[in-house]
């Protein structure tokens, strides 16, 4: 469904520049946005994808992954087409990078005040928008979180972190999660692999935590592009420097898309990666796509708070915000 954009200033000769995320793109009559999903019509941009659902599912909170908000509950899960990174690795190539300009009958009629009727009706806590990235349709989810938040319910991004500032400060007041990726902690792995910078990435970090938006981030190990020691420890370091008590998920990588010919990451990787969060200070280190080390720990008295099992939650000792057993404050939303 055609919409016209927020967070868009219109130019001299019908051009129109985006402000929603980080891209900024300056966009021509006809012409698409680099997310392919937003298209200048006569100088004024629309978003082409508002209410049209590509993937809507029932998730476990801890798939998004999200592990220390709302522990063992379920949230709604939606999402477009498109997307404003060109990932090669991306596990969800086959919904992100595909766009308008190539297809225009991808995805189903699925009106926010359904998804909220949905979550409700199915239990769930919250609403995460997610799979692609929520900054390119912005408006289907700050419209659909803001009839969540009136119903009860609470919202999650999951993202690239490539969104402006002004987007993260519009969607503020009805946020109350967000896992942002931070997929490299050098300039050249974003611009050779993402077509993206750095920089705007840890600015959305940054910002976040500003805002009291609770943030987890995750890290995808890919074997030669962002394994090694220093880097990992770069991002340890940069992550602890925000708040130690910032949950910090290293995920392994499985071969996809156009990385088909790499390996999966190593378990020593995974492990050394997990070693340099502890030596940050970092609290809360998980490893993700692998069985072990999902677990929560209390950092104070070491006691199991959370077991999990794949995504299921088998034991939670964390009672109102506090471990049950030494009453430390236990970092998160419960």
């Amino acid at each position: 469904m055609k919409k016209e954009a927020m967070l868009y200033e219109k130019l001299e000769n019908k051009t129109a520049r985006c402000y929603l995320c980080a891209h900024r793109c300056v966009v021509g009559v006809s012409q698409f946005g680099l997310c392919g999903v937003r298209q200048n019509i006569e100088g004024v941009l629309y978003t082409l994808v508002y209410s049209e659902a590509i993937s809507s599912n029932i998730d476990p909170i801890e798939k998004k992954p999200l592990y220390h908000f709302l522990p063992g509950t379920t949230s709604y899960s939606v999402a477009t087409i498109g997307c404003n990174f060109k990932c090669g690795f991306c596990q969800n190539w086959q919904i992100s990078q595909i766009s308008k300009k190539d297809d225009s009958s991808l995805g189903r009629e699925l009106e926010p005040g359904q998804i909220v009727k949905e979550a409700k009706k199915k239990g769930c806590r919250s609403i995460s928008y997610t799979y692609t990235e929520p900054t390119i349709f912005f408006e289907y989810a700050y419209e659909t979180a803001k009839l969540a938040k009136e119903a009860g319910l609470y919202n999650v991004f999951v993202s690239n972190g490539y969104m402006t500032k002004e987007a993260t400060r519009t969607i503020n007041p009805y946020l109350d999660a967000i896992n942002v990726d931070l997929k490299s902690f050098r300039e050249e792995f974003y611009l050779e692999n993402c077509r993206g910078h750095l920089e705007p990435v840890l600015n959305t970090i940054k910002l976040a935590r500003e805002l009291n938006i609770w943030i987890e981030i995750t890290t995808l190990i890919i074997p030669g592009k962002n394994d090694s020691e220093q880097e990992l420890r770069d991002i340890a370091k940069f992550i602890a420097s925000i708040g130690k008590d910032i949950p910090w998920h290293i995920s392994r990588f499985h071969p996809d898309y156009k990385y088909v010919d790499y390996e999966a990451t190593s378990i020593e990787v995974l492990k050394k990666a997990y070693e340099e969060g502890k030596k940050a200070g970092l609290r809360y280190v998980y490893l993700g796509n692998v069985l072990d080390d999902s677990d929560t720990h209390c950092y104070n008295c070491g006691k199991l708070l959370v077991r999990r099992i794949y995504f299921a939650v088998e034991e939670n000792n964390i009672d109102e915000g506090k471990c049950s057993f030494c009453g430390t404050i236990v970092s998160g939303i419960y």
